[in-house]
């Protein structure tokens, strides 16, 4: 196989399409040549904070590409004979008819009109979100990671007259919580918008804090003089599991809790109100009647947290509140509907996650598509807390790659605003952590997109001479998938999709693609890889891993990149089991 870098392929690709688009249009237009431009970066005086992040940035990397500097202007009218205009401006409407975007529109379009690019949309994101796909279809930059990218150098680059391009979100809310996904810059060029951003680089659309109700109120601070305000299980009341949401009280300390969090931290969108992370629910009569009456314990949670919604709405009228249909409030309620102002979280933890929800025999996965079928319409606004995560084991190999952009497409079928892909947010080292993240964050935004056109764009562009090696342990991975076994997130090592033979294979394909890598940054990411195999061999074959190097060389890597075994195992405590295991 040709070893060029899959980036360079995928240039000229697109480059190639652009000719297929175009043909028969003769008109063409020297954006730069040689250092050299006629054209200007133009904003409107009206431009909001991102807007102007989008024209520093689309100068920037358009210096970086092609080594000359685009004057950028903010009068709205340019200096030199063509420009580039950020943003909607008036005349684009006298020019076109094109109706100025919402604020929070997300969506953009980059066209040429005359001798002149426009980029807009939406100012709050819309338009710097297309200043970004800009600069990766036409120009073919690539934000990998936080710490690479791939920007080309090119002598010259023209559009042509009909280049016309529109892109808008699949879902309102895109949350990729993956460890890399949290570097903010690294996010907005994905279009994440539910992480933590500055006002110049578009805000965000946030979910304030979950199982709230302990953290509003704490056992330690309230249990010894109410023990009323707490769970009753088996006749007698607890400090350790839920609140009792029958009593009055209760309601009025966490209404009280709850629009103090909403004031103290204005910048978030939805603010939790949520249960604690058990199931020891309130036995007690009083709610068991409610629990009864609104046909489970989802329907006792909801009328708590409407009377909140309720309380705050009048000063919040922007804001909403979140509550969770999780474990043992999953089941939807009968009788009872969430309040306009509310946001009803849906978890899918007990599902199959290497089979699509749609596609799946087994019967979590079955009964979590009938429970989001029928909170679909009953809340107003449902938002999916998915998961794309081993929580026993971060390292271990993971087959799931074919079923997280099916399942989005699921999520927005139902009716979703939202969707939290919780994954290896504590830790960078796991098995492909940053291909992961790459594939989730475009499949957030369009899941329509070919997932292997994306894996190799990412494998390709990351993994250097190892990529064509690094792809097949991906395949080899991948169709470890059958119909009939099933994975959840918390696998083990002698889970029956893992075999010897799996592991010999994948070590040998390991083995060459540390051979290939032609540097040290490309070795380092390959040793990234073949952590789910050093870690499958120690438990599985611990006393020949510790005689042969692999546990040692399995916490070289884990220590040098300061990973965790496990949401729960630091390095040193399974470093200190491994070795002590009689």
């Amino acid at each position: 196989m040709n070893r060029t870098p899959h980036i360079f392929l995928t240039f000229i690709f697109l480059s190639a399409m652009h000719i297929s688009v175009y043909a028969g249009n003769t008109a063409e237009f020297k954006l730069f040549d040689k250092g050299k431009s006629t054209y200007d970066i133009v904003l409107s005086p009206a431009a909001s904070p991102s807007e102007k992040t989008a024209a520093k940035e689309l100068q920037s990397y358009i210096k970086d590409i092609s080594g000359t500097t685009l004057p950028l202007i903010n009068n709205g009218k340019g200096s030199l004979k063509h420009h580039i205009f950020i943003g909607f401006q008036d005349h684009l409407a006298l020019k076109s008819g094109v109706k100025q975007p919402d604020f929070k529109d997300e969506g953009f379009i980059y066209r040429c009109i005359g001798k002149d690019l426009w980029i807009y949309g939406g100012p709050q994101r819309g338009t710097l979100y297309g200043v970004y796909s800009f600069l990766q279809k036409e120009l073919g930059c690539r934000w990998f990671t936080p710490s690479y990218s791939f920007i080309p150098k090119l002598q010259k680059w023209a559009f042509k007259s009909s280049l016309y391009h529109q892109e808008k979100p699949a879902i309102g809310i895109r949350h990729n919580q993956y460890y890399e996904a949290a570097d903010p810059k690294w996010a907005v060029r994905h279009f994440n918008n539910a992480i933590y951003q500055t006002p110049e680089y578009g805000g965000s659309e946030r979910y304030w804090n979950a199982h709230t109700m302990g953290q509003f109120m704490p056992a330690k601070n309230y249990y010894a003089d109410h023990p009323e305000y707490f769970a009753l299980r088996n006749g007698k009341r607890i400090d350790n599991g839920q609140l009792c949401l029958s009593n009055p009280h209760v309601l009025r300390i966490c209404i009280e809790k709850l629009r103090n969090a909403m004031r103290q931290n204005p910048d978030f969108t939805i603010y939790s109100l949520s249960q604690n992370d058990n199931q020891l629910y309130c036995q007690c009569e009083k709610c068991q009647a409610l629990a009864d009456h609104y046909g489970g314990q989802s329907g006792l949670l909801l009328w708590f947290v409407n009377q909140a919604a309720d309380a705050v709405a009048n000063e919040f009228p922007d804001k909403y509140v979140g509550t969770f249909a999780y474990t043992y409030t999953r089941q939807p309620p009968i009788g009872i509907k969430p309040r306009q102002n509310v946001v009803v979280r849906l978890c899918s933890i007990e599902c199959c996650f290497v089979h699509s929800l749609e596609d799946c025999s087994e019967d979590n996965n079955k009964h979590f598509l009938a429970d989001l079928k029928t909170w679909s319409t009953l809340a107003p606004h449902l938002y999916i807390w998915d998961y794309i995560v081993t929580y026993s084991q971060y390292l271990g190999p993971f087959p799931n790659f074919s079923v997280i952009g099916p399942n989005i497409k699921t999520f927005i079928r139902h009716n979703a605003i939202g969707i939290q892909e919780e994954a290896q947010y504590q830790t960078p080292c796991s098995e492909f952590s940053e291909l992961r993240s790459y594939v989730t964050a475009a499949m957030l935004w369009n899941p329509d997109q070919d997932l292997d056109s994306l894996v190799n764009d990412f494998i390709y562009g990351y993994y250097g001479k190892s990529a064509k090696t690094i792809r097949e342990y991906y395949d080899l991975v991948q169709g470890l998938v059958t119909p009939n076994i099933h994975m959840n997130i918390y696998p083990n090592a002698w889970h029956p999709i893992f075999s010897d033979e799996f592991l010999q294979k994948g070590f040998a394909l390991m083995k060459r693609a540390r051979q290939e890598a032609e540097n040290e940054d490309v070795l380092f990411r390959v040793e990234r890889v073949g952590l789910g195999l050093l870690f499958l061999k120690t438990m599985r074959q611990r006393k020949e891993a510790l005689a042969d190097g692999t546990f040692d060389e399995l916490c070289r890597i884990v220590r040098r990149d300061k990973g965790r075994i496990s949401e729960s195992r630091s390095l040193e405590k399974f470093e200190d089991e491994i070795r002590n295991i009689k």
